[in-house]
């Protein structure tokens, strides 16, 4: 059954949104709740970019798999990705025409910067170099942005933990 809103794992790059919505899914799963997990990353890889807003692209792909899931019956929905404005929030909510609730990751910069070094091969090492440069500035801006009802820092837990966390304050675990 539907809890009538997203649950969005939100946070900057290395601090496990990924990992730990793939334990979301077990929990849930073991629990007998019907769900539906989008990693929103995969909504907009391609290249070249989109010479219309990426973003919009994004937005109309995770439209258009919700509505497939929805075609199924009702399950919570869980997102994971990176929303650091109201904008975006928004956008997001249109998408899968409900609200989204978000919960912040975190994590200590030195995990982080470890995290991404673990991520990536020898032959990423420009994604890689990428990431790194980039992992401070979106830590703070997803910060000052203060949009997140819940906020876990994972540096020393991990994403089965974060998992349990997160569902126990939406209710949907025991």
């Amino acid at each position: 059954m539907s809890s009538g809103y997203a649950v969005f794992l939100n946070g900057g790059y290395g601090v496990g949104k990924s990992s730990t919505l793939e334990h979301v899914g077990d929990l849930l799963a073991n629990g007998g709740r019907p769900f539906s997990l989008m990693d929103v990353d995969w909504f907009h890889r391609s290249w070249p970019p989109a010479e219309q807003d990426n973003a919009l692209i994004e937005a109309h792909n995770i439209a258009a798999v919700w509505k497939c899931y929805r075609s199924v019956g009702p399950r919570q929905l869980v997102m994971c990705g990176v929303i650091s404005s109201t904008v975006a929030w928004e956008r997001y909510a249109a998408a899968v025409e409900q609200p989204v609730r978000l919960v912040r990751l975190t994590a200590d910069g030195d995990v982080t910067r470890k995290r991404l070094r673990g991520r990536y091969s020898a032959s990423q090492r420009a994604a890689l170099e990428w990431h790194l440069e980039r992992c401070d500035e979106i830590a703070a801006r997803l910060e000052a942005a203060d949009l997140d009802e819940l906020v876990i820092d994972t540096s020393r837990i991990g994403p089965e933990e974060v998992a349990a966390r997160t569902l126990r304050h939406f209710g949907l675990s025991e």
